[in-house]
């Protein structure tokens, strides 16, 4: 697929830890506001979205929940701080979608459908209809595909890892590549 898969008013689905911000040791989970430490050029990949302008929407997986690694509160405060690191770069989120529940059980947690569907019953404007997924993670690529998204991988994919539609080495990069430039 080219560049510019995103059009105005189109949705940028965006996974959060290992794509805006640093993820957390395997194993563990960003539980704490000052856990939050945005990526490189992720701030601005997402004013570059905001400015398309596109809606940008976090779906994240928060296993920690469940495993009674973290709370609700704990999770909103994490939120807060990425909201007001980003708000403090000038971009913004139009919502943030989490999954607190076990690795099976729900139809939320990625790959499965929850999270996009319940965004775009909710958020004005959001649809999946020429929407991309955006993520570090083999199930990130997987959800974009079974909902027919555009997706991008940051990184590189392990062999029998989904294909994504394409590879960047970052959220910037992802998001020129979207809105058709280099990337």
């Amino acid at each position: 697929m080219s560049a510019a898969a995103l059009l105005a008013g189109a949705t940028a689905f965006l996974d959060r830890d290992g794509t805006i911000n640093e993820a957390a040791p395997e194993g563990e989970y960003v539980a704490s506001p000052d856990e939050i430490r945005l990526l490189p050029g992720a701030a601005r990949a997402i004013a570059l979205l905001n400015e398309l302008p596109a809606r940008v929407v976090v779906v994240t997986n928060q296993r920690g929940i469940a495993l009674g690694r973290m709370s609700e509160d704990d999770l909103a405060a994490v939120n807060r701080r990425l909201l007001a690191e980003l708000e403090s770069e000038g971009a913004h989120l139009d919502a943030i979608y989490h999954c607190p529940h076990p690795a099976a059980g729900c139809d939320c947690r990625k790959p499965g459908p929850g999270m996009f569907e319940q965004a775009a019953r909710e958020v004005p404007g959001v649809r999946l209809e020429g929407a991309a997924m955006v993520g570090d993670s083999a199930l990130d690529v997987e959800a974009g595909r079974r909902l027919g998204l555009t997706t991008v991988r940051l990184g590189t994919a392990a062999a029998g890892d989904p294909s994504p539609t394409h590879e960047s080495p970052d959220l910037l990069a992802a998001a020129r590549w979207l809105l058709g430039g280099a990337g």
